[in-house]
This record gives C-alpha cells, sequence and structure tokens, in this order.
C-alpha cells in the first residue's frame, strides 16, 4: 500500500529540485528509488525519467556508492542515457541476479533507442 506522506514528499522533492534547482532534492529522490514501497520507488523513477538528462549525475552518483542499483539501472534504461552505458555494462555483471538482469534490460532499451 502507498504510504500517502512519503508520495507526498516525491512531490516535494521534484518541485524543489526541477523548479528551484536544489540539488539535495535531487539526490532525495535517487534515495526514493530504495524504498521499501514500490509505489514509491516507481514515483521516485517516474520522476526522475521526466526530469532527463539532469537525472544522469544523481543516478552515476548512486551507481558509484552501490545504492539501489535495481532501480537505478531501469532508470538509467527508460531515460536512454547512453553516458551510462558501460556502468550498464559493469552492473550485468554484478553478482546480485536482480541487479544484473535489471542492467541487461536497460543496455536492451539503450540499444532500442540509439
Amino acid at each position: 500500500m502507498m504510504r500517502v506522506a512519503a508520495t507526498a514528499r516525491l512531490f516535494a522533492l521534484q518541485t524543489l529540485w526541477r523548479r528551484l534547482g536544489v540539488r539535495s532534492a535531487g539526490r532525495a529522490l535517487v534515495r526514493g528509488l530504495g524504498d521499501a514501497d514500490d509505489d514509491v520507488r516507481t514515483i521516485a523513477g517516474m520522476f526522475l525519467v521526466q526530469a532527463g538528462k539532469r537525472s544522469i549525475p544523481y543516478l552515476k552518483e548512486a551507481i558509484h556508492k552501490r545504492e539501489h542499483l535495481e532501480m537505478a539501472a531501469r532508470v538509467i534504461g527508460d531515460l536512454g542515457a547512453v553516458e551510462l552505458e558501460p556502468e550498464l555494462r559493469a552492473l550485468s555483471r554484478d553478482s546480485d541476479p536482480r541487479v544484473a538482469t535489471a542492467a541487461d534490460d536497460a543496455l536492451r532499451l539503450l540499444s532500442l533507442k540509439e
């Protein structure tokens, strides 16, 4: 069940980041990719995709910190962020099969968007 407060927080973060340029709000959206609630993770991912290329540095940072890898890979694929293809290739060899599968799926999406 979606947590209303967490969802409202995501909407506020999106506004702070996209309209006012508050970078910490962008990072907080990326942290939302690791929420226990599927709906919250999905909404955070949607907001990152909607932000387009502005999301790339935050997603790259999350990957380098090994945070929320499965969702980050999925968002990268949805974004069509070919600049993160090397990171996805590395994740496709991850020991966590869910991360590896998400990275493989994202790489397929990137190849379709080229």
